[in-house]
This record gives structure tokens, C-alpha cells and sequence, in this order.
């Protein structure tokens, strides 16, 4: 995208927002790069230059511009949508893998070379990993400036610099203001609502429909880890360093993200988990756009323009999950679930509802007696053997996974069919291609609609629909009278 100078300088003129995170324009005059949608009068077309990644500019020695905040802008779409070595890397390094694990971390988790590794990033995104990483320790540590009242030491470990003079540099260099300054700006900051609990806006590209997007973290909410409250999906979070406790509410701008946590240190890991979960980072516009081509799908799209893709805050919980409903109602799974975690998960204390638990860990459900699950046989089977698998290391389900690879694995266990397999790839590993044919709604809707009733044939149809298949299943979803299109009262 940042090669096409055209298509860029054409973008920044009509300030489209929609371009924001796909790349960053650089003003060569006044030293600051900004987002496209950036309100300033834009500059001569001869004095910009563009950069896929905030990084790149940083590191070409431009900072960021205080009237757009381009460090605050939603997320590239492309780290979600890509399935290659870099898309892989991006996810990672979001997760923070670099702050804990370092470059050969980040390298080992992908099973490439440092040096390959470095080599791809620099060439494709004019950054190496720890230059990405950086930009993303400013981004969370403005963020925490800017949103609370934390004591400055505490956002410099929380946002994962390694020392306070680090920070104090980094965001001196980045911003051209120090962090007291940053602070000064916005008055005294948002108090946070209660000791320990951090409150932050979750930005996104609009349009965004969160009927089905809430509707069905609330309805398949399994009891003790997720509920909804108050008008806002909460649920526990198993985290690096720790665990936490998550509040997201949609609003008409943002989401309203408050999180509760034991080690600060795991705070970007959440709030990435959280974008992740609620798909965030997508690009609406270019989705919906594709699908309004079916006009068997252009009255859906646009009655609810801007549908997401439900995820999951962990790809080996929602796998264990997938299994548990196979085959059985939405609320029998979460009854079965339920008890689970009540017999195996970490006990959380919750001041402010009704979450008692962590989900299981992988080893934990490995170590389960089969012949206490009230399950049939083969169910069991099929759940032991996925979680012996997870808990060794044998599938990856995680941020930088190889979604190809772990559909082959996936594959290769007893009882896992292509119904699990696609839908564990649309919710845990974030495919945006990934289509469940044999789903029991989906082939609803497909009669409903006169599109075609075998799986076959509805699979060779949704070829029009590539690679944006995953958001064509919740429309197909939404034409069904099912709490999961629906945010609960």
C-alpha cells in the first residue's frame, strides 16, 4: 500500500480515515508522521513519504504529530488477515513476545533463523523486530500516560521497557514531549475507577456491528470465566505473568476496555487479546464490499454493515470448548464446560461480579480421567487427546501460529471432523477465510436463501466470498432467530 504513492497522496487528501494503519505519511518539512485522516491542512505531495509501520518512520527519525496521534490509530488489518511469515511475526510481537522472550524468542516460536527473520521484517516493513516492538512499548506507555493516574515507574515496566531511562527516552524521542508533559496535556489524566483497575478506549475502524459480535461472547459465556453485566462482556484472562479480569462495553467510537490485573507487566498482552478477541483490526469496508458483490448477501451486509468475527482470548481454550459442543445445544455445552472448569480451573476472586475461575490449563485437562466426563466415549477420546497435544507442544494455536499446519494437526486427532477443525481456525486462529460448511446454521441459511444445500456445493458457491468466507458465515448466522445475534437487555 505505502509503495502507491498515488493511491496514498490521494488518501491523505480526503483525510479517509479507512486507510488508517495501513500505512503513515511522514511530512519531510516539519519532521512528524501522521495518519492518513490526519485534520491538518495536508502537506505538498513532493514533501511526503510513506511508511508501512510507525516503526519505519520513528526509525527514519520522524515523530509523531500531536493533533492525530497516529500511535493510536487501530492496527494494520493485514497482521490479522495474513497467514505468511510476516503476518506471523506481527501477531507475536502484539502479544509481546519480544518484551518476554527477546528476538530469539520470537524467532524460535516461528522456526526461522534471527537472521531470517530480521531480513523479512526489514524488507517488508523498513523495521526489524526490536524497532516494532519499541514503537509498540510507546504506543501502550502514551496510552497509560494519557488514560490514567499510574505512577510514571509503573507504566515504564507495564508498557515493557526493561528501565526507567529507556522509557524516559523512548517517549521523549517518539513524542517530543516527556512523559510529565504528555500527561499535562490532557489535564490529570482519567482516574481510575478503583484500585488496581485501569480503564482504556479501544479504538476501531467503523463501521462496527456488535449484535452478533457481543451476542455471542454472551451466549455461549461459559459460567465462571465469562459473563455479561452492566451491558458489557466480562471474563477472566490467563496472562504471562499472572491472570486479570476484563470489562469491554461497545460505544459508538470505542470500546470502553477495563482491566483488572495481578502483574502490570501483562498489560499489553491483554490489551492485545482483547483487540484480538473482538477482531478489532479488521477493515470492514473492504469486506463488506466484497460480499455486497452476492446479491443473495447485499441486503444482509448492508442492513449490518460492519459485522466482526467473534475470537477468543485463548486459541487452546476455545479448541478444548469446540470439542465440548460438538453435536450438543449451546447451553448444554455450557453447562458441560462449566462444570469443568468448577473441577480443574484456578480459583480468581472477583470484586465487582460473578467470575470464580480460570479456564483450565492444557496440562491440567491432560491429566483429567476420562471416565469422569459425562460425555460419550468418543467425545472423551477426542478431548483427552487434544489436550495431551496441547499441553505437549504438539499443536500451536497461539498468535503466530502456521493456521495451515495446525489444520493439518488438527486433523490428524480422533473425532476432530471439518466442522471443528474450520471453526476452531475462524475463532481461535483468526483465518478470515475459514468456512463451515457442515455448520448446522449455515446450511439453514443457505436453504433459506436458495443458495445451495450441500456442503460441496455451498463450498464451491463461497468461492465469491474468498478471503472474507468467516465474515460471510455470520451473516448466514444472522438470518436465524438465535441469541447469538443479539446483545442480552
Amino acid at each position: 500500500m505505502h509503495e502507491d504513492v498515488e493511491r496514498c497522496v490521494r488518501a491523505v487528501r480526503s483525510k479517509d480515515a479507512r486507510f488508517d494503519g495501513w500505512f503513515f505519511t511522514a511530512v519531510l518539512t516539519t519532521g512528524i508522521y501522521c495518519r492518513p485522516s490526519c485534520p491538518v491542512v495536508p502537506p505538498k505531495a513532493e514533501n511526503m513519504r510513506f511508511y508501512p509501520s510507525a516503526a519505519a518512520a520513528q526509525q527514519a527519525g520522524f515523530r509523531a504529530c500531536k493533533r492525530c496521534r497516529p500511535d493510536a490509530s487501530p492496527g494494520s488489518p493485514q497482521w490479522n488477515e495474513r497467514a505468511d511469515l510476516v503476518g506471523r511475526a506481527m501477531r507475536l510481537i502484539a502479544d509481546g513476545v519480544i518484551d518476554r522472550e527477546g528476538v530469539p524468542g520470537l524467532a524460535a516460536h516461528l522456526g526461522y533463523s534471527t537472521r531470517q527473520i530480521e531480513r523479512q521484517l526489514n524488507a517488508e516493513l523498513g523495521a526489524g523486530p526490536l524497532a516494532l516492538a519499541r514503537a509498540q512499548r510507546a504506543q501502550t506507555a502514551r496510552l497509560l500516560i494519557e488514560t490514567s493516574t499510574l505512577p510514571m515507574s509503573d507504566i515504564a515496566f507495564a508498557a515493557g521497557f526493561a528501565s526507567i531511562r529507556t522509557f524516559n527516552d523512548t517517549v521523549r524521542e517518539v513524542f517530543a514531549l516527556s512523559p510529565t508533559e504528555l500527561r499535562h496535556r490532557v489535564g490529570r489524566g482519567r482516574p481510575a475507577e478503583a484500585s488496581g483497575t485501569i480503564t482504556l478506549r479501544l479504538p476501531y475502524r467503523a463501521p462496527l456491528c456488535p449484535d452478533n459480535l457481543f451476542g455471542h461472547l454472551a451466549a455461549t459465556a461459559v459460567p465462571g470465566v465469562e459473563e455479561w453485566r452492566g451491558g458489557a462482556y466480562r471474563r477472566t484472562l490467563r496472562l504471562p505473568h499472572g491472570h486479570g479480569i476484563v470489562s469491554l462495553r461497545p460505544g459508538p467510537e470505542h470500546v470502553t476496555c477495563r482491566l483488572s490485573l495481578t502483574d502490570l507487566r501483562d498489560l499489553a498482552n491483554a490489551i492485545s487479546r482483547c483487540r484480538w478477541m473482538l477482531d478489532l483490526d479488521a477493515d470492514p469496508v473492504a469486506v463488506d464490499d466484497l460480499l455486497r458483490r452476492d446479491p443473495v448477501l447485499a441486503p444482509y451486509v448492508d442492513k449490518s454493515p460492519g459485522r466482526r468475527v467473534p475470537r477468543t482470548a485463548d486459541g487452546a481454550e476455545f479448541a478444548v470448548r469446540a470439542v465440548i459442543g460438538q453435536q450438543v445445544s449451546t447451553a448444554a455445552a455450557r453447562t458441560h464446560t462449566g462444570r469443568l472448569v468448577g473441577a480443574l480451573g484456578d480459583p480468581v476472586t472477583d470484586t465487582e461480579g460473578g467470575l470464580t475461575h480460570l479456564f483450565p490449563a492444557s496440562e491440567a485437562l491432560a491429566e483429567i480421567d476420562p471416565a469422569t466426563l459425562a460425555f460419550p466415549r468418543a467425545r472423551r477420546v477426542t478431548l483427552t487427546t487434544l489436550a495431551a497435544a496441547l499441553a505437549a507442544g504438539e499443536i500451536d494455536l497461539g498468535p503466530g501460529s502456521d493456521w495451515a499446519e495446525a489444520r493439518v494437526r488438527l486433523g490428524d486427532l480422533p473425532g476432530l471432523g471439518p466442522w471443528t477443525i474450520e471453526t476452531i481456525a475462524m475463532r481461535a486462529l483468526g483465518d478470515p477465510d475459514a468456512f463451515t460448511a457442515t455448520d448446522l446454521g449455515v446450511r439453514a441459511a443457505a436453504r433459506h436463501l436458495g443458495l445451495p444445500g450441500t456442503p460441496a456445493a455451498l463450498i464451491r458457491h463461497s468461492a465469491a466470498w474468498r478471503p472474507w468466507r468467516a465474515y460471510a458465515v455470520q451473516h448466514l448466522w444472522a438470518t436465524g432467530d438465535h441469541a447469538i445475534n443479539r446483545i442480552p437487555a
